[in-house]
């Protein structure tokens, strides 16, 4: 366990108002959680400290090889008014699966799950309380040597910062455009596709702006070999309902292996559902919209929980799904989760975990 000492601001920020718009990720809390690693001494000084500034130099190896890494989960307001996580324990385990990935110390993840409720605990009041709302949570890993040499560095910082978030998609739960991406590649098998790290979401700018001048939301990546099967949006894994089945990428090693997306395999498999992860060809996806098998489309996420898709493009194509509305499913899907997560739903798998 860790010994964390906690010193608290003596200049507390003005707290959003009840009603507030929110917005995703712009505002942050009163505090943060920082802890230090140097080889050979291994992780030290846990704290929980005011947020502020860091200072670094400009040869510090995390700004020229990009040896760094993120996760993201959420804190909620019960329906009791406590605070609660939603599966800590599997970003503790990704965490350490892109560690490993980029040469960066592993955290025992019981310290990353403490690390987190402390840090959530010091700042609960900050945790909104309208629908939708939730304490977004980011945790991250940065090089700190001063070097300009490419090896692992020797120091790290390990932070983890607060955000009181609205819905990251500001029309909620009204269904998302999305492109699919022919021209671009971001990962492949054997390279950090499956790691939570900065250098994914770089690679995908590109394609995100050119989806975004012709009216689309997100991104949808085929594979970086044969360019024609399904991987993952941007920012979420996808799903496909197809002729009743639920149906989504298999994890290869160029996908994020998403909580929400096993969260959402669980349910499924609990309620009965026929799931099936393996490959997906975009070809499929067209036959089955033509034959009108392909009944939902939808990505999962931290941020978004639950994202309804109603329109995907691939070239000339353009495919309406479900009307353009919000499937059955995909709702389904959205208030079991949510449900869990702040407590107004039975809870059979013990995902929701009280901060204290």
């Amino acid at each position: 366990m860790l010994n964390i000492r906690i010193e608290k601001t003596t200049e507390p920020k003005q707290k959003p108002a009840a009603g507030q718009k929110l917005g995703f990720g712009k505002i942050f809390t009163d505090h943060m959680f920082v802890m230090n690693y140097t080889e050979g001494k291994g992780w030290y000084d846990a704290r929980v400290v005011p947020f502020s500034r860091i200072s670094l130099s400009p040869a510090a190896m995390v700004f020229h090889y990009g040896q760094e890494m993120f996760e993201g989960l959420k804190a909620y307001r019960g329906a009791d008014g406590k605070a609660y996580l939603f599966r800590p324990d599997m970003n503790a385990k990704r965490t350490n699966a892109t560690n490993r990935r980029l040469c960066i110390p592993e955290i025992p993840e019981e310290d990353f799950v403490q690390a987190v409720k402390t840090v959530v605990d010091v700042d609960s009041d900050w945790i909104p309380r309208e629908e939708g709302t939730s304490l977004y949570i980011r945790p991250f890993i940065i090089a700190t040597d001063e070097f300009l040499g490419v090896a692992p560095s020797q120091n790290y910082l390990f932070m983890v910062i607060l955000s009181p978030s609205g819905a990251y998609y500001e029309n909620g739960l009204a269904p998302v455009g999305i492109w699919i991406e022919d021209e671009y590649v971001r990962a492949v098998k054997g390279g950090i596709g499956f790691a939570k790290t900065g250098g994914n979401y770089a690679a995908s700018l590109i394609a995100q702006v050119k989806a975004h001048d012709e009216g689309f939301s997100q991104v949808l990546w085929l594979d970086g070999v044969e360019r024609k099967y399904i991987e993952e949006v941007g920012a979420m894994n996808i799903f496909f309902k197809i002729n009743g089945t639920v149906v989504t990428p298999m994890l290869n090693g160029s996908i994020l292996p998403g909580i929400t997306r096993d969260s959402v395999l669980h349910l499924c498999r609990e309620w009965g559902i026929p799931t099936e992860e393996r490959r997906i060809s975009v070809e499929e996806l067209l036959l089955a919209q033509q034959n009108g098998t392909l009944e939902e489309v939808f990505g999962t996420g931290t941020a978004a929980v639950i994202s309804p898709v109603g329109k995907l493009r691939f070239k000339d194509d353009v495919m309406t799904i479900h009307d353009g509305k919000i499937g059955p499913l995909s709702q389904k899907l959205y208030d079991a989760v949510t449900g869990i997560q702040r407590g107004g739903a039975e809870d059979p798998f013990g995902w929701r975990v009280l901060v204290k």
